[in-house]
């Protein structure tokens, strides 16, 4: 600890960050509303990870290559924002009319972990996050900074693990309500896919500033 500085000050920023919602926070809450409790857990899991990738590149320093170099960044920014048009699209053009529970192609745990880790890690704004954020708290002339940069990353990553579960939490109440009426299920995917659309092509149109 003796590489990390204002760590209370730290841990209060994590907090307030991890109430704002942002796309995790929908994305959570809607793979949740639409399959219930298991696919809330796949989204949280897989976003977790998606955290763990971009605290490793910040302490490895490859976020800094986000950060000065523009093709890098370009291509990473379009493979997010196509990847969240994509699996937006799905859900507007999707035909299936009830939430039966039944696993099928881009639905259960595993499809809701794997589009949690993408919709997160192919995101640049994430990683120059980490990399603008953490190193506020490092300590100057710290013997370990790397090893600063993780314990803050593992830490962030600890409360929004326990925010997350509670949206996932929250998002199976609504799908209780889904699976007694189908109908708004079928409407509510149509508003989970058109947010989603919205989120890539805000994603598409950012800049690195």
């Amino acid at each position: 600890m003796d590489s990390i500085q204002h760590y209370g000050a730290f841990l209060a920023a994590c907090v307030a960050l991890a109430l704002t919602p942002g796309l995790d926070t929908f994305y959570i809450l809607a793979r949740s509303g639409r399959e219930g409790r298991l696919a809330g857990l796949g989204a949280v899991l897989g976003i977790l990870c998606g955290c763990v990738v971009h605290t490793l590149a910040a302490v490895l320093g490859l976020s800094a290559i986000l950060m000065t170099s523009a093709l890098a960044f370009a291509v990473l920014k379009y493979l997010g924002a196509a990847y969240l048009v994509w699996v937006g699209l799905r859900m507007l053009l999707t035909r299936q009319t009830a939430h039966t529970g039944a696993t099928t192609r881009g639905r259960g745990f595993a499809a809701a972990f794997r589009q949690g880790l993408l919709t997160n890690a192919l995101n640049p704004k994430v990683a120059l996050f980490y990399l603008a954020f953490l190193p506020q708290f490092i300590a100057p002339h710290a013997a370990h900074p790397q090893l600063g940069l993780l314990l803050l990353g593992l830490s962030f990553i600890a409360i929004g693990f326990v925010w997350s579960l509670v949206l996932a939490l929250l998002g199976a109440r609504i799908n209780q309500l889904l699976r007694r009426r189908p109908r708004i299920g079928l409407w509510a995917d149509r508003l989970c896919g058109g947010v989603l659309l919205g989120f890539g092509l805000r994603l598409a149109l950012q800049r690195r500033g």
